[in-house]
């Protein structure tokens, strides 16, 4: 009887764990970037375009929303015609990406928009709205500062992780509490080996796109300075 019992414990907990480990082995691909997936969705995007007259399988977003965020793709256009589903790791499986366009007009162009910052951002605007107020610290160009992360409660200052270069990036916000992530440390590497000739006043953020499958999510234009040639804020 005893045996029987340990048996069926022991049965029991496997099952339990099995059941605990599969989510978490589902949930680890959804936030694996693929190049295939990004492929196949790309001849889905180019097939469905030319069977519609040049149109794009994009969701309909305002003028005013920044340019890496303004086209993203309606999967329910190209599915199943076109591919069976979306990918696993695209939001709309419950992945951690945002299927985006870029160069709608020239040569429309699939890239991830990396949702998995989008939590750090909002828990700071929360605590921005707790207080009332944001707590600027210093400022760091025209409209953009750095936070005061001691007066929102936090113990040590969030960041977010490059999806470009896997290192953490710090947070800015604009006079209009906006957060931002501040992709300087990844524009200075692409700088140092792009071989291109970059004029100051020209939106810098491309380089970082180039070959990678993302787009640098929730950040401001960026230019060079005139001087240094580093990567700066570009002040429109």
């Amino acid at each position: 009887m005893k045996r029987k019992l340990l048996v069926s414990i022991l049965i029991s907990a496997m099952v339990l764990l099995t059941g605990c480990m599969y989510p978490k082995e589902e949930l680890s691909q959804n936030q694996i970037p693929y190049k295939d997936q990004i492929q196949t969705v790309q001849t889905a995007v180019d097939d469905f375009q030319k069977e519609n007259g040049g149109i794009l399988p994009i969701k309909t977003k305002d003028a005013e929303t920044p340019i890496y965020q303004k086209y993203p793709i309606e999967f329910k256009k190209i599915t199943p015609k076109y591919m069976s589903e979306p990918p696993g790791n695209a939001f709309e499986s419950g992945g951690v990406f945002q299927y985006v366009l870029i160069d709608v007009e020239t040569n429309p162009t699939v890239k991830l928009f990396d949702l998995r910052m989008t939590e750090t951002i909002r828990e700071i605007k929360l605590r921005i709205k707790s207080k009332g107020y944001p707590p600027f610290k210093e400022q760091i160009a025209k409209n953009v500062f750095t936070l005061d992360y001691k007066q929102l409660g936090y113990k040590k200052q969030p960041y977010v992780v490059s999806p470009f270069t896997e290192q953490n990036l710090s947070l800015v916000i604009t006079g209009d509490a906006e957060v931002f992530v501040d992709y300087r440390p990844d524009l200075y590497q692409a700088l140092k080996k792009a071989d291109i000739e970059l004029k100051p006043g020209e939106d810098i953020r491309p380089i970082l796109v180039g070959d990678s499958m993302f787009v640098p999510a929730y950040s401001l234009p960026y230019t060079v300075d005139s001087n240094t040639k580093e990567p700066v804020f570009l002040e429109e």
